[in-house]
């Protein structure tokens, strides 16, 4: 081979830069060693994506400018490698248009060879969309950059640098060959929803089809809060094919090889094993929990275990994620909890060995309620008392938290959070909401994968069967099922998806076939519940459009189409 261009398909951490540019430098110098011609790590790289308001700090921009010379000092003696390193830079001095970006900063990308920066590229194509908000740092760039490589032998590659969202247009990437590019290279922090890996190599295709050349898209791996980047790195031939793909949900060093063709290039790298949507999506969950956690040093996750779906594939992706031995499950009975959860529930225990406990609630129940005797009086029982026991779990999980350090993690899925059926300071209460943007319907669907498939080496299908097919309730009256007073999910997640998702009228939902009375209940939960949401915590992001960074809706509205 001529040339290997190298993906650092690394999990950067936000507002690291010692540890981030220590990595650079060690895969740099890996790189070296092996005879890589190019390094690219990821968009944004040295500072972690996404930075978020410490763009606008002053004394955070200056402390990337000294990671990056800090790479460039110790990658000095690196003869002949180029290293592509994502990171913030001040435009030049002058050119600074507060009207266009609060920051006045470029998503920039320096080609750093033996100590020295021989290139810059600026973003040109800022996202602002779904989860995106890089107008409010960012100032588009507007020129190509291409830098050349020599091998060893003398051959000539010339690079053309692009970042994420430039290569979704087609000027920047005509535009780099109009400069004499004969590779791309695409530098990316692209996050992770459901069919999204699929849309880029489609987009990348295009884009090599366009220019007649081939592709190298370099991706970031890792969770941060509720996104995450699933890595899954790959090249493209000129003609669009796939040339290889690095594994995704994992940290990878994904070489490229490069071999001159008449006037084109062959190249050559390995390809990853095939995924399901289920797979990807329980990675992505697991991947998830471990990082939020990992890195924001909590030493465990503790979370309500019910005997109910939700709960159990929160614990069995919380165990995958972290290990038994950092996971603790509680069960907390009331007067209407049925004897097979309590089976069930430490059945689902034993099986992946974690700690368990339980904890009766009925005393605490009939407190609350004798306190609230002389205020209620002459009152029925409702929804109240139902949330009373949700706010008593609550209460004993949080005191559990803070007593022995381990996060409280939410059960409560996509279904719920849309209509509202979770409880303020009940089963909401929590720091981590894992499967905030899975729907109930999926939840099914990952259950049965799971169980089917042993990805981490737990040895075990961790869900009884029972808690599978038994239909979904919240035990809080008696006899009480979901579906009481919730269309059928298969229903109900369709309206969701449309109304929410894909921003569908209510009018055309029904012109589809649903139920008039069904869209009009949906619809309406959907509405009068933002102020629940606003308080919920945050959780991970797997659809096109999550209850998060992506949703943001009024809650004082008078609109109702």
């Amino acid at each position: 081979m001529s040339f290997v261009v190298r993906t650092a398909q690394l999990n950067f951490v936000v507002g690291d830069l010692p540890g981030n540019a220590r990595r650079i430098i060690e895969a740099a110098r890996d790189a070296h060693q092996a005879g890589v011609s190019v390094l690219l790590t990821p968009e944004l790289a040295l500072c972690g994506y996404a930075a978020e308001d410490l763009f606008l700090r002053p004394a955070f921009i200056d402390a990337c400018d000294e990671a990056l010379q800090t790479v460039a000092a110790e990658t000095a003696d690196l003869s002949g490698l180029h290293i592509v390193v994502g990171h913030p830079a001040r435009m030049a001095a002058g050119k600074r248009e507060r009207s266009v970006s609060v920051a006045g900063l470029h998503n920039a990308a320096s080609v750093l060879c033996e100590g020295k920066v021989v290139a810059r590229y600026a973003k040109r194509e800022l996202p602002n969309y779904q989860v995106f908000d890089e107008r409010r740092y960012f100032v588009p760039g507007s020129e190509p950059c291409v830098f050349d490589v020599r091998s060893r032998e003398g051959e000539s590659m010339r690079v053309g640098l692009l970042i994420c969202e430039d290569a979704w247009f087609d000027a920047p990437a005509a535009d780099a060959k109009a400069a004499g590019a004969d590779v791309l290279a695409v530098i990316n922090a692209s996050p992770f929803h459901a069919g999204k890996g699929g849309e880029r190599e489609a987009t990348m295709r295009e884009r090599a089809l366009a220019t007649g050349l081939p592709l190298v898209y370099a991706h970031l791996v890792g969770g941060q809060d509720e996104i995450v980047f699933e890595g899954r790195s790959f090249a493209l031939a000129a003609d669009g094919s796939l040339a290889g793909r690095a594994i995704s949900f994992e940290e990878a060093l994904f070489d490229v090889g490069f071999t001159r063709a008449g006037a084109g290039w062959t190249l050559q790298a390995g390809i990853d094993r095939p995924h399901s949507p289920e797979a990807d999506l329980w990675h992505a969950l697991v991947l998830g929990v471990r990082d939020y956690i990992g890195k924001n040093g909590f030493p465990g996750a503790i979370l309500g275990l019910s005997g109910g779906i939700d709960s159990a594939l929160v614990l069995a992706i919380a165990v995958d994620a972290l290990g038994k031995d950092k996971v603790r499950a509680v069960m907390m009975p009331s007067p209407y909890t049925a004897d097979i959860s309590c089976i069930d529930a430490r059945d689902m225990a034993a099986r992946l060995g974690v700690r368990y406990d339980e904890i009766a609630i009925a005393p605490e129940f009939e407190a609350f309620k004798a306190s609230l005797v002389p205020l209620f009086e002459g009152r029925p029982e409702d929804a109240t008392e139902e949330n009373l026991q949700a706010r008593i779990r609550g209460t004993l999980l949080m005191a559990l938290s803070n007593k022995f350090g381990p996060i409280v993690l939410t059960t409560g899925n996509k279904s719920e959070m849309a209509t509202g059926y979770c409880t303020l300071y009940g089963d909401m209460a929590g720091g981590f909401a894992v499967i905030k943007d899975v729907a109930k319907t999926t939840v099914f669907r990952l259950a049965r994968w799971r169980n089917a498939h042993d990805p981490y080496g737990t040895g075990t299908n961790p869900i009884p069967e029972r808690i599978i097919t038994r239909p979904p309730s919240a035990e809080l009256r008696p006899d009480q099922v979901d579906q009481d007073s919730l269309p059928p999910y298969e229903v109900l997640d369709d309206i969701i998806e449309r109304y929410m998702e894909n921003d569908q009228s209510p009018a055309s939902i029904v012109a589809d076939g649903y139920a008039q009375a069904d869209v009009d209940k949906v619809v309406r939960l959907i509405r009068i519940n933002e102020y629940k949401r606003r308080q919920a915590p945050i959780g991970i992001r797997v659809t096109h459009r999550g209850f998060g960074k992506d949703w943001r809706y009024p809650i004082t509205s008078k609109y109702r189409a």
